[in-house]
């Protein structure tokens, strides 16, 4: 193997971290979200908390069906 090989393989690890530390916090945010509607949150609300749009979070966590 060469440098470039090497410097590739790193890239490769350093991707495959990133995209699981996303994932992590992606599936966190979303539990969170679910959590807040069921608690009476709004959809508004929660979206100036994190800067997604209203129809994200919307969707992400809808209104409890009664």
């Amino acid at each position: 193997m060469d440098t470039l090989d090497t410097e590739i393989q790193a890239a490769a690890k350093k991707r495959a971290r990133a995209e699981k530390a996303f994932n992590d916090a992606d599936a966190e945010l979303r539990a969170l979200l679910v959590k807040g509607r069921s608690e009476g949150k709004g959809p508004s609300h929660m979206a100036k908390l994190t800067g997604f749009t209203r129809e994200w979070v919307a969707k992400i966590a809808p209104a409890a069906k009664s």
